[in-house]
């Protein structure tokens, strides 16, 4: 079997994501783009059952799905999902020390994201996720070309 794609342009794909989620957040740095990227998928992540992470992260390109598990405790307790703003106000507090995470990362992360991930695969796993997956996922285009997958 050949090496997944994913994983023999794991860099190129990464350096594509990173761009297009700082240019939508309107960042200027790569640490900055990646500490706002982390911590909404960690906003994210705390929603879910340990199964429903591997499901979600099992789309991702391989660099984003290992920054959503990194770290991560199978064994802490899952949360609700909320409004946008108290997903947004929770990420801004991940390391807000070192934290620029614009009010926008969500929607950015997710437009980014969605360029850069199998649509009907995102789609069939936010699906069976808790009541609110797909919302947290949502991204308002006025042409949906603007979020076809990108082949890098």
């Amino acid at each position: 079997m050949p090496m997944p794609w994913t994983y023999h342009h794991a860099t190129k794909e990464f350096r594509s994501f990173l761009s297009d989620a700082k240019e939508r957040m309107s960042l200027v740095s790569d640490n900055s783009t990646y500490t706002a990227v982390d911590a909404v998928f960690q906003v994210f992540r705390r929603r879910l059952t340990p199964k429903q992470v591997i499901a979600f992260a099992d789309i991702l390109p391989s660099v984003l799905r290992a920054i959503f598990v990194y770290r991560w405790d199978p064994e802490a307790r899952q949360v609700s999902f909320a409004s946008v703003e108290e997903h947004t106000r929770e990420a801004q507090a991940i390391r807000k020390d070192h934290n620029l995470t614009p009010d926008n990362a969500i929607e950015a992360t997710a437009w980014a994201l969605r360029r850069h991930v199998n649509q009907r695969d995102l789609d069939r796993v936010l699906a069976q996720l808790p009541q609110g997956a797909i919302r947290f996922w949502e991204v308002d285009v006025s042409d949906p070309r603007e979020l076809e997958q990108r082949i890098v």
